[in-house]
């Protein structure tokens, strides 16, 4: 038994003699193959384990798309409606409506919710805004039942510009438990509402319908420069009279007590004030039924010839006696012949002052001529021009030393020991 181990032993060892030999004479090539065949291994663990991680990743994203795909809400493909939602339309011209007035109660009824500062900037964007000549409505439905994105196409029109400037509005309307419409800004939109309407403004008609807004609006404002230079000066002026109104908010709410006190004390003593009876011709003008260029034509005024004055209308218009009736001539071609002094309260008649008196009393004190009160903020110009250079902001509640109330809706004021104008409409 020892005799067979033995023999199987010098077997073994005379055979690794055998490779031992054989590998010290071939090591150049046996080594680098090893080598090879080790790196070879290593490689294709590595790319194996990659292999592995990709797959888990790719797992990973498929199960997170899944879940979204099984949260958001689905959006439709649709397209826009024009005109599609009974009483919509009539609500949305509402809402512009307001906008041109400056109705502050009005749009906070029907915007949930507008703060103090978008009521401030919406009451002073009215002072420029004479019409939205076109509204045009489009929908799309919104994310829950009863709500729809609302896509307004609007032309403004400004009081000291002819041509409309087209733009753009995205408003989402909500239903209420009565069915009554408002605008939803609050600012509450849950992701999925949110993730919803994103989508939708990504549509391609609704980007045409943007872009046909931003392509009308540029090319206005690169052919007119005295366009371009309003609106920006309108916007920087705008930005400067909210600022101003929300800190006096700020302060008369400090010193509201302080103030309420003082109104119940203080009694405003009667002022005389000059009011425009007579007005005169300037220039050659048609005398109409009405306060439309369109109305019938019933005259035609020369330079010079003179007129009761009934009523000088904020739309530009006054209201004259003609022939023994009342008719309407552009205030722009009248201006004041004779006026009289009236004071609040007053019933003897005042007697009339001629033009020529008038003006000899401008270098005298205002104040003897009255004052007036600021209604709304106003600028305080040079001249009586929406174009004359502006010297200052009047606010409301302010008193103004007041010269004269002109036939082409302008007051005459002294301000600081200067004539100066301002919009009769924002006086009192």
């Amino acid at each position: 038994m020892n005799t067979s181990n033995n023999t199987i032993q010098d077997f073994l060892k005379a055979k690794f003699e055998i490779l031992k030999d054989w590998l010290i004479r071939y090591s150049k090539i046996v080594m680098p193959v090893v080598l090879a065949v080790c790196v070879l291994i290593t490689v294709v663990t590595a790319v194996s384990a990659n292999k592995r991680r990709i797959e888990q990743e790719e797992t990973a994203v498929a199960t997170e798309e899944v879940n979204v795909s099984d949260t958001m809400i689905a959006v439709p493909q649709v397209p826009l409606e024009q005109d599609a939602v009974p009483g919509l339309n009539e609500f949305i011209q509402t809402y512009y409506n307001a906008m041109v007035e400056g109705d502050t109660d009005t749009l906070s009824s029907i915007v949930e919710y507008m703060d103090a500062t978008e009521l401030i900037r919406a009451v002073e964007m009215s002072k420029y805004i004479e019409s939205y000549p076109t509204v045009e409505v489009y929908t799309k439905k919104g994310p829950r039942e009863g709500t729809y994105l609302t896509y307004v196409y609007a032309e403004m029109k400004f009081y000291d510009y002819e041509r409309p400037v087209p733009g753009m509005k995205v408003l989402y309307v909500c239903t209420d438990e009565n069915g009554d419409f408002y605008i939803n800004e609050d600012g509450e939109e849950d992701d999925n509402e949110l993730y919803y309407m994103r989508e939708l403004n990504l549509q391609d008609d609704a980007i045409d319908l943007n872009n046909r807004a931003a392509a009308a609006y540029n090319d206005m404002v690169a052919e007119d420069v005295e366009l371009a230079t309003f609106l920006l000066e309108l916007n920087e002026e705008i930005d400067k009279n909210v600022g101003e109104a929300l800190a006096r908010t700020e302060g008369s709410e400090q010193t509201g007590e302080e103030t309420e006190e003082t109104a119940e004390t203080v009694e405003e003593p009667e002022t005389p004030t000059m009011v425009v009876t007579k007005v005169k011709a300037i220039d050659v003008v048609n005398i109409r039924t009405s306060d439309s260029e369109t109305a019938d034509k019933i005259g035609k005024a020369a330079i010079g010839d003179e007129f009761t004055l009934l009523e000088e209308k904020g739309n530009g218009w006054s209201k004259v006696e003609y022939d023994g009736r009342e008719a309407f001539i552009k205030s722009d071609y009248l201006e004041p012949s004779q006026t009289e002094v009236a004071v609040a309260g007053d019933d003897e008649e005042n007697e009339p002052v001629p033009e020529e008196e008038e003006e000899d009393n401008t270098s005298t004190p205002a104040a003897s001529t009255g004052t007036v009160t600021v209604k709304e903020n106003v600028r305080i110009r040079s001249g009586a021009s929406e174009t004359s250079e502006k010297l200052a902001t009047a606010y409301a509640g302010e008193k103004l030393k007041v010269i004269m109330k002109q036939a082409d809706g302008w007051t005459k004021i002294d301000y600081n020991g200067k004539t100066a104008y301002v919009k009769s409409d924002y006086v009192e």
